[in-house]
């Protein structure tokens, strides 16, 4: 650190002078602050790379280090950070007893075999791709350097998410949980791998992939005291593509955050509000005592389809079929569209009437609960949120995925607006150490401490110097002030 403070001492305070001049001169702010910037980033990287270098050498005179390991070579790393690329020599070692060869500075600071992307930087990353591109990912992971997209892709496909799971330390205590599901329409440029996609009887390609997204929250709020507008209440989300199967994972996961989250003895009633989707039927199968609603767009739609062509009396019918849904029964809902059906104009209209009664049938009571006055229950915003949380970024551009790529965006998504930080993450990623990797080669930290302390004294007297130096060049600013 103290070469790197020299250096500064000798150049960097030079350049500064002459930065401050032509600010004086030119009064130029935006080239000034720039100027400065690139200084202060080139201290910053000349004490990191320093640090390590001392780092390596306290290894290199370690007599715990001589008793085992020989030096083989040294050379000169990259690591990319959040601020620039540092560049500095490492010592590679030999185990005189097992053969093993490594570099002890990674071992003894974490870094793994063939990184060269500092975890700082990576977050950066990841903060970046999760809201715009691969693209522009790469180039937020430094202030002075970046990374191909396909680096960035590597990363993300790279992570898991099982890793950072946590557990509250006490269960909130709530009556009332609503569980909203849906999902995002995805287009693939592939499934596993280039070329195959196959099309179907229509000639189309079968591109389409399914990103599912479930959110649980414990009701609703006004954003603000005198707002119209409403905001969840502590919502969680869960997004993924998960197929067949997959989908009891899903719900699984679902209930395991419920379980560990709430006290679930104190829950009265858990709301699902879907659109009766094949798959979110089956979180029945895992979450018992669900009382199913079925959501206003899907309920609108297909009333909307059934009454459509009825012109100047469609409110009329339309209300007297939303009161037999709340009152009646699946017969007499049934009874009242089939004359709809054939008065329509054509056999498509009719088919198309017929349709939109069989889905309202097929999800009767989820329908009836819908209409049923309930205070507790809320309106369903999964559309919103689908396209808040996922289309945004996967969907609502031309954008081609595969299904890895696009089951681990979802979760980055569900993560990031759960409040994720990414610098965790990206620690949780991290393998264990390796046997005998815990041993420490570096000298007693309190011994560099004093060692540090003693090297800053020097340096005291020549910070104040160039503060007085400061102080003078201030004052001749101040004299050339001709305006106030």
């Amino acid at each position: 650190m103290f070469s790197s403070i020299q250096l500064f001492e000798e150049q960097g305070i030079k350049n500064l002078r002459k930065v401050e001049d032509k600010f004086i001169e030119t009064k130029d702010i935006a080239s000034f602050v720039n100027d400065v910037k690139t200084e202060a980033l080139n201290l910053a990287m000349n004490i990191i790379a320093e640090t390590l270098e001392r780092y390596d050498e306290e290894i290199r005179k370690s007599t715990k280090r001589k008793d085992h390991w020989s030096i083989i070579r040294t050379d000169v790393k990259s690591l990319i950070t959040s601020i620039g690329t540092i560049n500095f020599k490492k010592t590679f070692y030999k185990n005189r007893d097992t053969g093993e060869r490594a570099y002890l500075l990674d071992r003894e600071l974490g870094i793994e075999e063939h990184q060269r992307i500092t975890e700082d930087a990576e977050a950066q990353l990841l903060k970046e791709a999760v809201q715009t591109t691969y693209k522009k990912g790469g180039e937020a992971v430094s202030i002075l350097d970046k990374v191909s997209k396909t680096t960035t892709m590597d990363k993300i496909r790279e992570l898991d998410f099982s890793k950072v799971h946590k557990v509250p330390e006490k269960l909130r205590e709530v009556p009332y949980l609503y569980i909203d599901a849906d999902e995002d329409h995805v287009s693939l440029q592939f499934h596993q791998k280039k070329g195959d996609l196959k099309k179907n009887s229509f000639g189309r390609k079968d591109n389409c992939i399914l990103a599912k997204m479930v959110y649980v929250y414990e009701g609703i709020e006004p954003e603000s005291p005198k707002s119209t507008r409403h905001k969840l209440i502590n919502p969680h989300y869960f997004c993924g593509v998960y197929d067949g199967n997959d989908n009891e994972k899903l719900w699984q996961e679902v209930y395991d955050y419920l379980e560990e989250t709430y006290d679930l003895s104190k829950v009265e009633k858990v709301y699902l509000n879907s659109d009766g989707g094949a798959w979110i039927s089956g979180a029945k199968k895992r979450l018992s005592g669900l009382t199913r609603v079925l959501d206003e767009f899907h309920m609108n739609k297909y009333m909307l389809k059934i009454t459509g062509g009825l012109l100047d009396s469609a409110d009329e019918v339309r209300n007297d079929l939303m009161h037999e849904i709340r009152r009646g029964t699946m017969e007499s809902f049934a009874n009242k569209v089939l004359p709809i059906a054939n008065v329509a104009p054509s056999e498509s209209a009719a088919n198309r009437i017929i349709d939109s009664a069989n889905y309202i049938l097929h999800n009767w009571t989820a329908a009836k609960a819908r209409l049923c006055h309930d205070e507790h229950r809320v309106g369903c915003s999964a559309e919103g949120h689908v396209s808040h949380v996922l289309s945004d970024r996967m969907s609502s551009r031309p954008l081609g995925w595969c299904r890895e790529g696009a089951n681990q965006m979802a979760h980055l998504r569900a993560y990031y607006f759960n409040h994720g930080d990414m610098l965790e993450l990206v620690k949780a990623q991290k393998l264990p150490k390796a046997a005998g990797a815990e041993d420490s080669f570096i000298m007693d930290p309190k011994q560099i401490g004093e060692k540090i302390h003693k090297e800053w004294g020097k340096y005291v007297d020549r910070a104040n110097h160039e503060v007085s130096v400061l102080g003078q060049k201030y004052a001749w600013f101040k004299a050339q002030i001709t305006h106030i």
